[in-house]
């Protein structure tokens, strides 16, 4: 078991050449340094964020959503029918073929099953008055931890200089500002991690899984490594379009139409200066370059490089994604539909199969949910045949 412990806690691995976790064991008189223990506190915190949550939704979302007269709505069940329930189960969204058989084998109007399934599918689907707690929830996190990380920040030589990021490290203290900071982020990202698998279903639910496991991951290792200098910074670019995003969903559902499509370009502007411009050539460089030069690299450098990459790779195909929407915003003069929806993956699939078959549907807008972030854009699919 020691020897376990001595490989996975490697100095060599850890940390830079000629130093040892001993010389980090006993900081100076009035001085704290980041402690790993630290962020086992981060668990349980991420279930009272949930508990948080719960209550912020329950107090605050759904009275703010009642005089925006947003309403649950009444779900309209789909007409028992085994036959088709076990078919459903294997396609949800079956082909003209699939329907043609199954009307015959039940004696339906090819249109009549076609609209079965329609109906069982929006069954399943959140409602709006759902999403918008959801979105007002992380709204009011990203907006309170950004303004709180731009207090702290603010005052911090490193934000203006980030060469100031590695000077002196790892012997770099560790402020309660940083601490409060690292726990809130490292708390929510879990809860988030935990309320994946219970929130609103997504076609890109595996990107986001590997978003949140790099951003835990990121966050977990830049405060056991004492990285925090650069590790808010890096926090802070993510949540700064995330407030955006947010606020552009609310008005969404709100059906402030040509507010939600002003805030949409913007937070697409935003998007691409702080995670495709400041991000890669201000932070990532600052890893990669300037601790270069004044750290040295080591073997856990890779792996925090390797991260930052991820992430990266991950901005430029939402970008992508998000472009798209804000380009049709810009010309066609609504949000459109996102290859990303907030809904079944099978959803996506009816839209184009209905609106094929069903030229008389009216598509209208609805808004998707992110990430963290990241998280994330606005689609279509709530038709007057989807109620």
């Amino acid at each position: 078991m020691n020897t376990l412990s001595d490989w996975i806690w490697s100095e060599s691995f850890w940390l830079p050449p000629n130093v040892t976790w001993a010389d980090l064991e006993h900081p100076p008189p009035g001085v704290e340094w980041p402690k790993v223990r630290h962020i086992l506190c981060a668990l349980p915190l991420a279930f009272g964020v949930l508990a948080v949550r719960g209550l912020f939704e329950r107090l605050v979302a759904k009275p703010c959503a009642s005089i925006l007269q947003i309403q649950g709505g009444v779900i309209r069940r789909a007409q028992p029918n085994a036959v088709l329930e076990r078919s459903f189960k294997s396609t949800p969204s079956p082909d003209l073929r699939r329907l043609e058989g199954l009307s015959k084998q039940l004696d339906w109007d090819v249109r009549k099953v076609q609209r079965w399934f329609r109906v069982r599918r929006n069954q399943d689907k959140p409602s709006i008055l759902t999403k918008f707690c959801e979105s007002m929830w992380r709204f009011t996190f990203y907006l309170g931890i950004f303004i709180y990380a731009i207090r702290h920040l603010w005052v911090s030589p490193w934000m203006w200089n980030t060469r100031h990021c590695w000077y002196n490290y790892p012997f770099q203290p560790l402020s309660p500002g940083q601490y409060n900071y690292y726990m809130a982020e490292l708390s929510f990202y879990w809860s988030l991690m935990i309320s994946q698998f219970t929130d609103i279903k997504r076609k890109d639910f595996f990107i986001q899984f590997v978003h949140h496991m790099a951003t835990i991951s990121l966050i977990t290792f830049s405060y056991a490594n004492n990285m925090l200098r650069v590790g808010t910074l890096v926090m802070c670019v993510h949540d700064a379009s995330d407030i955006l995003l947010e606020f552009a969903k609310l008005a969404n559902y709100a059906k402030y139409q040509k507010l939600c499509d002003g805030l949409f370009v913007v937070f697409a502007v935003s998007f691409f200066i702080f995670r495709l411009v400041i991000y890669p050539f201000w932070i990532v460089y600052s890893v990669l370059v300037e601790s270069w030069e004044i750290v040295g690299p080591y073997k856990s450098w890779w792996l925090l490089n390797g991260l930052l990459i991820v992430l990266q790779i991950l901005h430029i195909f939402w970008f992508y994604l998000i472009s798209r929407i804000a380009i049709k915003a810009i010309f066609k003069g609504k949000v459109s539909k996102d290859d990303r929806s907030d809904i079944e993956s099978s959803s996506e699939e009816e839209t184009d199969s209905n609106s094929r078959s069903e030229p008389t549907v009216n598509h209208r807008l609805e808004p998707v949910k992110e990430e963290n972030g990241t998280n994330g854009c606005l689609s279509t699919n709530r038709g007057t045949s989807d109620h």
